[in-house]
């Protein structure tokens, strides 16, 4: 694989910029879980600011799936999943928290009903 990008990119670049290479490195398409996990990073940082505030987020399994698919593009990898879980999760949880709907000691719950999240 690494010969062939190689070559396509003889085809953009003079040989005396490619010869001031040093190394390469080609990155394989992440797959399915492979964006979950990454997905689960994301909410244990969201689960970390909101402990600040000492209330605990519980993700369940079929939410995280459906984020990790809505921030999901192959074109992309996975830069789109940030924004996913900010307009799936963050914005809707701000609102509540803004509305005095969880306050400190409150255990927020996750959840996919209907195929959409919701929060209990």
């Amino acid at each position: 694989m690494k010969a062939n990008v190689m070559s396509e990119v003889g085809h953009y670049f003079n040989p005396e910029f490619i010869n001031r290479i040093d190394e390469t490195v080609v990155f394989h398409p992440l797959v399915s879980e492979q964006i979950q996990q990454i997905a689960a990073i994301q909410i244990q940082a969201l689960s970390a600011r909101l402990a600040e505030r000492d209330m605990k987020l519980q993700v369940s399994k079929e939410a995280l799936a459906l984020i990790s698919e809505a921030g999901f593009d192959p074109l992309f990898g996975a830069r789109p999943l940030k924004r996913a879980i900010r307009q799936g999760i963050e914005n809707p949880l701000a609102q509540y928290i803004l509305a005095g709907k969880y306050t400190g000691n409150s255990v927020i719950k996750v959840e996919l009903s209907n195929g959409e999240i919701v929060f209990s």
